[in-house]
């Protein structure tokens, strides 16, 4: 049970200030925060709620846009929905800035008491003091809505993001098979992760589009009154940025639009490798793996220093353009021999700095944030106008006789293709009666094992059940639905023949026998029981007739009956080959366990720890080695030192800037009082000297701004992409191990959005960090320096920022990494929900598979609150005490009028309101530096992985070996984990050359195991021998690309058949129509409209298993090694189509070792020996 939220009942004082947070703060600085110290998500804040509400707009938008004959926008139903909020919370901006404009009014009127001392007249410092409080009161204001704005506005974006991710996944639940083959897991990825952020972003700074050229119109007003025409000068230089900074939004949008799709093909490759890792361990890809995707990551980051050499110019205009501005203005304004007073000069500063916050750094984020929050709502409105399945569920009759029927179907797997799937159907079948349906590859067609029970975790892809089990399970989810009509897809494949009678006579025989029932199977023996047999060829319907009139029109059935299949176990004879040689040890050929204790042991064979529903997560603060592990890969010392070098070189000019702009001041206002003439010669050396250092001032602060912002930005994204390069290489040669133990959505978690904020968040994080913290320490330099006594409120101050940050950040930290890690719950589920699409339909899940999601919404929601709620907590406390601080200066300014001149109370109050933004900017941003740094750390921690043996070790065999293919155990124990049981033990016994060896046994068995200790996926216990080569002492790779291997569960990935079979263009295309016309597929590719060009779907979507099994199949063969491995590789194909592939490797690799597991005594029938495994050794 969640904690509820104490926000509900805080009172006003409470949520203003945030003290309802108090109590966690306490929590989190005595101990790590856990899931449960997190409070319940607010009622509305809940994702059902925000993603219905957005979705009705979005439904309305769409039915006035097929009405109006146009395409329906997004950004119009995201408008009707939050847009009214949205503007009311523009007032609080419009207030925000109009509080810091009127600033300057009130710090003039105190430098001009100071300019017009008169120690005697009281009148002027009590009116002095009502302008110190006024100005001390607009600080403590501005503090205030500042915060509330944020707040608020950053709720709206969580909300939009959180209501927009619903609309994803409930499309991702609906999504027709044609919308299938337009889309990938990597898009869908990249939306759920980085598309959706640019929502949170973007309504932070979108405001600021209109209030920052309304508060330039108004700043423009009041300096023209303070010095007339020559401001104009200056807002030119403002006016300049913004133009280019607006034409920059293009550039943004451009290089996002990029960006996005080439991160959507480097996540959804990483998606097809981790998906297929074992295939990729088997085929010693991995190197080929990583040089892709590092191609794909080089492409991507170009991009990306392209948009971040952008960024880093608008952060140094933040720095540098107000100098710029203030250089300007007085360079215009000595030109026209206009005379000021020092004070007027201080105004000017502190107007133009007024501008700094809102148009020199907001503005251009705004800018920058809505070019590329446009890139992703066309990609999220893109998305979701593909096209859906239909919702259409017909109330079923609840009595009376239900049939189903079906008359003259023809049916095409995308509307735009020319060739049907299916054509000519036609068939009825009542209550009781089962349908088969029978036909060649793409014709068109318990419990109490386990430890925990119904009780028992199930991981990733079905971890830790083997594909057997996978299919009992899944029969069993259907017979439980009750329903009326069952649909069959070919369940027995996977299991083995004793099991597969059981299912077909205890299952569809008796617990379906009152139901209407389609069986599709290549299982014929089954075809007896059929009440009627429908046979499909090419997609045609060839013979629909009873079971009986079937066998008397001998059609061509491909072979009517498996052969073998229902046969008992042949004796020993001649003309039969030997079940268990005796060159096997004598042990193996004991009398076997009956099957209820074989599977009691099965449970052993895959083990495996199935993860917690959190990862874990570090805790403290994020190490210096961390910042070192991640800055200095990339850049050596050297680049470091320059870089440290340059940052002081830009804070000295700045500060310099200012201390020089204080000495002109007084110059200009003895100039304009009568004590100096300007005629004078000393005086207009004196001028020319100031003007000309402060025009080196100038230049040099630009440089060295736009310099350090370059580099910095350089370093960070490149050092992103280092940090990526290893990841990715660790990540490849961890055990298989790993990747049973992490679902799928956690690895790309990392791969995904803590690579993105590595990409685009940290360099800008930690660009404004150092820019900040370097101007804060130089202008409380410069004012400890000007007035000495500034020191005693300044140094209770720091250490009152210290204190506050350190305390924070006990919390701060925690929360950041749960809400990591709750994050990668949420694409977990929508890469689950992915790979169980058809089941979660077929079962009318949805709903429930969408409240899931919610609540795992909801989850990320409670962390990301909680994020945001913090980080207002520390900076409405900082920007309160710098309200006390600038009140201090304030009156301690006007209390020592006597002893200060007015360049040093201008200078020093003027810095104070710099500082007062400032101090808590730059504190709040190294607190989110180091919550960034915890993406790095996640990132790094996943460069320390366990790793499986070398791939190359120095003794490697030579190239011609193995030219026998000779295969030797030596008392050879295997387990799945280091800790794990032994789930094959003590195997004695050797395959010779060129033989074919065949492994049979029921399902999980541990079969598919003796092949994983001969690829070594954990390293065996005792000796395997290749040739009389020692497989440990070798390296995997030399080991593995030896051997060819196909599996059960095929492995395609997303690209051209051509590609599937050759990934690496290894081939002649003559051998590629070989290597199909063995595997009985030339004539399928041949009819396709591309052939061997043909694009398909993601993981092969637009093929059948058992086709699909068939590609891989062809691919094993292509590789012509000495030792040829098939792991139940034609399970999903048809007896003829099986028995003719039988034939031609026996053709094909007569000189070659073949070990052929699988449940089908017909397959293994010619060989050479059988070795039966009924149960683990």
């Amino acid at each position: 049970m969640r904690k509820p939220n104490p926000m509900q009942d805080a009172n006003f004082c409470s949520r203003l200030f945030f003290w309802w947070l108090n109590p966690l703060f306490k929590i989190g600085h005595k101990r790590k925060l856990e899931e449960d110290d997190m409070y319940s998500v607010l009622p509305e804040d809940r994702s059902q709620h925000l993603g219905e509400e957005l979705q009705g707009y979005w439904d309305q938008e769409v039915l006035r846009a097929q009405k109006d004959a146009r395409e329906p926008s997004l950004m119009k139903a995201v408008m009707k929905c939050y847009g009214k909020s949205y503007l009311v919370l523009g007032m609080l901006t419009f207030l925000e800035e109009g509080t810091r404009v009127v600033q300057p009014i009130f710090f003039g009127k105190m430098i001009s008491y100071v300019e017009n001392y008169h120690p005697t007249d009281s009148a002027a410092l009590h009116e002095a003091y009502g302008y110190a409080a006024a100005l001390s009161a607009c600080v403590l204001m501005w503090a205030v809505l500042h915060h509330l704005y944020f707040y608020h506005i950053q709720r709206v974006g969580m909300r939009l993001r959180v209501a927009v991710c619903h609309m994803i996944y409930r499309k991702t639940l609906c999504l027709s098979t044609s919308a299938m083959g337009k889309t990938t897991t990597g898009q869908m990825v990249n939306l759920l992760s980085n598309d959706v952020n640019r929502f949170d972003q973007v309504t932070m700074f979108l405001h600021y589009l209109w209030v920052g050229p309304l508060q330039a119109i108004a700043v423009t007003a009041l300096l023209w009154m303070e010095i007339g025409i020559s401001c104009l000068a200056g807002m030119a230089v403002l006016i300049i940025l913004l133009l280019l900074q607006s034409c920059t939004g293009k550039l943004f949008s451009s290089l996002r639009s990029k960006t996005a799709a080439l991160t959507d093909d480097r996540i959804r490759t990483m998606s097809e490798a981790i998906t297929g890792i074992r295939t990729i361990k088997m085929n010693a890809w991995e190197k080929s793996f990583i040089d892709l995707i590092t191609r794909l990551r080089r492409k991507e980051i170009s991009k990306i220093l392209r948009s971040s050499y952008l960024r880093g110019m608008n952060l140094a205009s933040f720095f540098v353009v107000s100098k710029i501005m203030i250089f300007v203005t007085f360079i215009s304004n000595e030109l026209r021999d206009n005379l000021i007073t020092g004070s007027q000069v201080f105004v000017v500063v502190m107007l133009f700095e007024t501008l700094r916050f809102s148009s020199t750094l907001y503005f251009p984020m705004a800018v920058e944030k809505m070019s590329e929050a446009v890139v992703s709502i066309q990609r999220i409105k893109n998305f979701l106008l593909l096209d859906e399945m239909s919702h259409c569920y017909p109330q079923l009759p609840s009595n009376g006789e239900m049939i189903v029927g079906v008359q003259d179907l023809t049916t095409f797997w995308q509307k735009a293709s020319e060739t049907p799937t299916l054509q000519g159907l036609s068939f009825t079948v009542r209550p009781g009666e089962l349908l088969g349906v029978v036909g060649p590859v793409g014709a068109g067609k318990d419990l109490q094992l386990l430890k925990e029970g119904d009780l028992t975790k199930i991981g990733d892809g079905g971890t830790p059940l083997s594909e057997g089990q996978k299919a009992r399970v899944s029969l069993a989810r259907a017979v439980y639905q009750d329903a009326d009509i069952y649909l069959l897809d070919d369940p027995f494949s996977a299991v083995d023949a004793r099991v597969s009678r059981h299912l077909f006579e205890q299952c569809i025989c008796q617990a379906l026998k009152e139901k209407i029932t389609v069986l599709v199977t290549h299982q014929l023996q089954y075809l007896k029981d059929a009440s009627l047999i429908l046979m499909l060829k090419d997609g045609k319907m060839v013979e629909r007739r009873t079971c009986s009139n079937f066998l008397k029109s001998r059609v061509d059935t491909f072979s009517l009956s498996e052969k073998g299949t229902e046969q008992p176990e042949p004796s020993p004879g001649p003309g039969t080959p030997t079940l268990i040689s005796e060159s096997l040890d004598p042990s193996l050929q004991s009398p076997r366990p009956s099957l209820k204790d074989a599977a009691l042991e099965d449970q052993h064979t895959e083990n495996i720890q199935v993860t917690l529903p959190l990862e874990n997560h570090l805790e403290g603060k994020v190490g210096f080695k961390t910042y070192k592990n991640y800055f200095t890969p990339h850049a050596d010392w050297s680049v470091i030192i320059f870089l440290i070098l340059v940052n002081i070189a830009a804070q000295v000019a700045y500060v310099l800037q200012d201390w020089w702009l204080a000495f002109w001041a007084h110059v200009q206002s003895g100039l304009y009082f009568g004590e100096f003439v300007k005629g004078d010669e000393d005086v207009v050396f004196v001028l020319n000297w100031y003007l000309g250092a402060y025009s080196g001032l100038t230049v040099s602060t630009i440089l060295f701004g736009i310099t350090r912002s370059l580099l910095i930005f350089y370093v960070l994204v490149n050092s992103s992409q280092t940090l990526h390069s290893k990841m990715l290489e660790t990540i490849l040669r961890a055990p298989v191990l790993f990747f049973n133990r992490n679902p799928i959505g956690r690895i790309l978690n990392r791969f995904s959005k803590d690579i993105g904020h590595m990409d685009d968040l940290l360099p800008v994080i930690f660009q404004d960090f150092i820019q900040t913290f370097l101007l804060v320490i130089g202008v409380v330099g410069v004012m400890v320096a000007v007035v000495p006594w500034i020191a005693i409120p300044v140094i209770p101050l720091g250490i009152i920022f210290f204190v506050l940050q350190w305390y924070f950040l006990r919390t701060s930290r925690d929360v950041k990494r749960l809400e990591c890690t709750t994050r990668s719950l949420v694409l977990s589920h929508l890469i689950s929900s992915l790979r169980g699409l058809w089941t979660i339909r077929a079962y009318r899940a949805r709903q429930r598979f969408q409240e899931v999601f919610n609540a795992y919404q909801d989850l990320h929601s409670e962390a990301w609150f909680l994020l945001l709620t913090t980080s207002r907590w520390l900076a409405v406390y900082l920007d309160v005490i710098c309200a006390i601080f600038v009140t201090v200066v304030a009156f301690g300014a006007l209390i020592l009028a006597e002893s200060l001149d007015l360049g040093q109370v201008g200078l020093v109050l003027s810095l104070t309101l710099t500082l007062t933004g400032m101090f808590q900017w730059c504190v709040r941003q190294s607190a989110e530096a180091e919550n960034m740094m915890i993406s790095v750390e996640r990132g790094i921690e996943y460069t320390d992985l366990e790793k499986e043996a070398p791939w190359e070790l120095e003794n490697r065999p030579l190239p011609s070996w193995p030219n026998k293919g000779v295969i030797s155990f030596k008392t050879v124990n295997f387990r799945y984990k280091s800790d794990g049981p032994l789930v094959l033990k003590y195997i004695e016994g050797s395959i010779d050359a060129r033989q074919k060896f065949g492994i049979m046994g029921r399902t999980g068995a541990g079969k598919s195991s003796v092949i994983a200790a001969l690829f070594r996926l954990s390293e065996p216990e005792g000796d395997i021998y290749i040739d009389d080569i020692l497989t440990t002492s070798i390296g995997l790779h030399d080991l593995r690309k030896k051997m060819s291997v196909a599996l059960q569960e095929p492995v395609l990935f997303t690209g051209t058949m051509r590609k599937n079979l050759d990934p690496f263009n290894e081939h002649t295309d003559n051998e590629l129509w070989n290597a199909l016309e063995e595997v009985q597929l030339k004539k399928s590719i041949e009819g396709l409209p591309a052939k061997m060009n043909t694009e398909l779907a993601e993981s092969g979507l637009n093929l059948s298993v058992g086709q699909k099994q068939l590609v891989c199949l062809a691919r094993a063969i292509l590789r012509k090694n000495q030792i040829l491995i098939i792991d139940k590789a034609t399970s999903y194909v048809d007896p003829r189509t099986d028995e003719l592939i039988q034939k031609k490797i026996r053709e094909r690799f007569a000189q070659c070792t073949v070990l052929t597991v699988t449940h089908r005594l017909s397959t293994i029938i010619d060989c050479d020996r059988i070795m039966v495994r009924p149960s683990p050794f």
